[in-house]
């Protein structure tokens, strides 16, 4: 039985230092010395070409096999559903829905690099998972800096204990991640592992000034950004989208796509128009992320109608009661309907087309400011804050920028209150 994987770990190491993933010796050295293997017990589920999951358990595969799948260039899902595990199933593929996952190395250690973090300093992370990455930052910092938090008891209590077995006796809490851990604060950095709609001002109250907060923000499964803030002195926290990132959402802001009739869901439409922006765009990332910036809550659906023969593009905002469904007749092109108080089509439209005109910038041009009332994001130089157009503000940069402004200021930093987009 193969026991000594520290081969596996210094290929790993090699491979991110090739990629470019890797480059400081104190994080090559965690790479080599934490065997990601021990994170992901009891097992793993695989993908299948069906979509199903196959799952494969540590105890019950060839010890080659289970190396090979542990330090393999891939994101592992361990559990399903909310409660599925590996162990709890037969050989046989299943379905379900992903909601734990060890993360691809690749990205674990591309975004703890990207953290800049000093010897000595105190990390907030939000979304143990499998506790691997908090062992990287154990063996680099130290246990006693690190403070790692998870929402889920039961991944929490394997994280935990794989932690403890791997000789790291860190601080691993239970509880909401997006109210951060205010009994170890401040902290120096704070690092999330899940995708947030916004980053919330609990984190910044919990951050030294000085002090950075990295995080994944966006709702979709594609087109997130990784944004990296800096807090302030004043209690607000500016910085940019460093990149793309791809992280499942935290467990208390994950949506489930709108179900049922969706024609029902449209029937009752204020306008229809034409629209230039055909809504496969939305398929690219940035875009795609321009569009939460521009129409922030609006979730996006495809439904194939007519045995294959037709596709309608849906926003639906159940918050705002609004939706816009776009369809394409193949003689006139795209046709879209919109009703509800806001039109979201005009949103989305309206930041495509400035973004296409300023030379259609890549996502690392986003910039954000954060403060306890509002996030506001911006493309180009400093934001126009509250300067209408008549007033001789330049289109473009006043339509490269959006504020999604928090509905209660009071404080606590809760990041499930309503907000408006405007651009």
């Amino acid at each position: 039985m193969i026991t000594d994987t520290s081969v596996a770990r210094r290929a790993l190491a090699d491979r991110l230092r090739q990629s470019g993933d890797l480059t400081d010796p104190a994080w090559r050295s965690a790479v080599e010395a934490v065997p990601r293997e021990a994170f992901l017990r009891p097992g793993v589920f695989l993908p299948t070409d069906d979509g199903r999951w196959r799952p494969v358990t540590a105890a019950g595969a060839e010890p080659a096999e289970w190396v090979g799948i542990a330090y393999s260039d891939q994101s592992l899902v361990t559990q399903l559903d909310g409660h599925l595990t590996a162990d709890q199933q037969s050989a046989e593929p299943v379905r379900g829905f992903p909601t734990s996952s060890s993360t691809i190395p690749a990205t674990v250690v591309g975004m703890i690099e990207a953290l800049d973090v000093e010897d000595g300093q105190s990390v907030l992370e939000i979304g143990t998972g499998t506790g691997y990455s908090a062992a990287l930052m154990c063996h680099r910092l130290g246990e006693d800096n690190v403070t790692t938090v998870e929402v889920d008891p039961e991944v929490a209590a394997r994280a935990d204990a794989a932690l403890e077995a791997a000789g790291f006796s860190t601080w691993t809490v239970t509880g909401d991640g997006l109210l951060g851990h205010p009994r170890r604060a401040p902290y120096d950095k704070v690092i999330a592992t899940c995708a947030v709609r916004r980053i919330p001002y609990a984190w910044i109250r919990q951050t030294r000034p000085g002090g950075t907060i990295l995080a994944t923000v966006g709702s979709w499964s594609y087109g997130t950004g990784l944004a990296k803030v800096t807090v302030q002195d004043d209690g607000t926290a500016e910085g940019r989208i460093i990149g793309r990132s791809s992280f499942m959402p935290a467990r208390g802001q994950a949506r489930l796509p709108p179900a049922g009739d969706l024609s029902a869901r449209a029937a009752y439409a204020d306008t229809k128009r034409r629209t230039a922006i055909a809504p496969e765009l939305l398929r690219e990332w940035m875009p795609a992320f321009l569009a939460q910036l521009a129409a922030p809550g609006a979730q996006l659906v495809e439904a194939v109608i007519d045995g294959g023969k037709a596709t309608h593009h849906y926003l639906f905002d159940p918050d705002r009661e609004s939706f816009a469904e776009l369809t394409d007749d193949d003689t006139f092109g795209w046709t879209v309907r919109q009703g509800g108080p806001v039109a979201l089509w005009d949103e989305v439209e309206g930041a495509l087309t400035a973004w296409q005109e300023a030379g259609c910038p890549d996502i690392d041009t986003v910039r954000l400011r954060v403060t306890a009332e509002a996030h506001t994001y911006w493309i180009g130089g400093e934001p126009i804050v509250g300067a209408p157009r008549s007033c001789g503000v330049d289109e473009k940069q006043s339509a490269l920028r959006w504020e999604h402004r928090v509905a209660s200021a009071s404080g606590g930093g809760d990041d499930r209150v309503g907000r408006t987009g405007t651009g």
